[in-house]
Formats: C-alpha cells, structure tokens, sequence
C-alpha cells in the first residue's frame, strides 16, 4: 500500500497536469476546511496525473542514456591515456572475478 505523500510545488508548469491542478485549487476554494477528507479525490487524480508526467520526462531525458554513457567513457579513457574502461579492466582482472565469484558463494 502506497502512503500518500505531498505533491510537488505546484507554482512551477506542469504542461500534462494543469486541468488537474485547477480542479484542486478550486476544490480548495469550494470545500470546507472542517471536511478534513474533502479534496481527496481531486488529489489522487492529480497525483497520478504527476507520477504519469514525471515518468514521461524521466522516459524522454534517458532516451539516449547508453550512448551517452559509452561517448563519456570514451573521453575519459582518452583524458586518462588508457585503452579500456575499468569495466573491461575488471572484467580481465583475476583477482577481481576469484573474489566476486568467491563472495557470491556465500
């Protein structure tokens, strides 16, 4: 069961939410403070309108993550003057692999 936490602030865009977000800031403005569960629904909606939007923004900023990542362990093996990564070099590395064999057979 997921525990409700607080939204986001809500001052900055929010280009898939902003329907959502009105519908709670007039809930807010209709309801009474004394119903203490009155905006519930309106905030679930939203909050799953965020979720939905952050998953699409975190999709969209990783797209080309593994490219990204080979073209910066190119620069840096090149910067350093070393002809593999430390991947491969640990990968080669017998001690390294007797090691990590031996503590996964724990």
């Amino acid at each position: 069961v997921e525990q409700a936490t607080m939204h986001p602030p809500l001052d900055r865009p929010h280009p898939d939410c902003q329907a959502q977000i009105s519908d709670l800031h007039e809930c807010h403005a209709t309801t009474s403070k004394l119903k203490f569960w009155g905006c519930n629904r309106v905030k679930f909606l939203l909050d799953e309108c965020l979720k939905a939007e952050k998953k699409r923004l975190l999709a969209e900023m990783n797209k080309d993550y593994e490219a990204k990542r080979a073209a910066e362990d190119d620069v840096f093996r090149k910067a350093m003057g070393k002809e593999m990564s430390f991947e491969e070099y640990l990968q080669q590395d017998k001690d390294y692999q007797a090691a990590r064999k031996k503590s996964g057979e724990r």
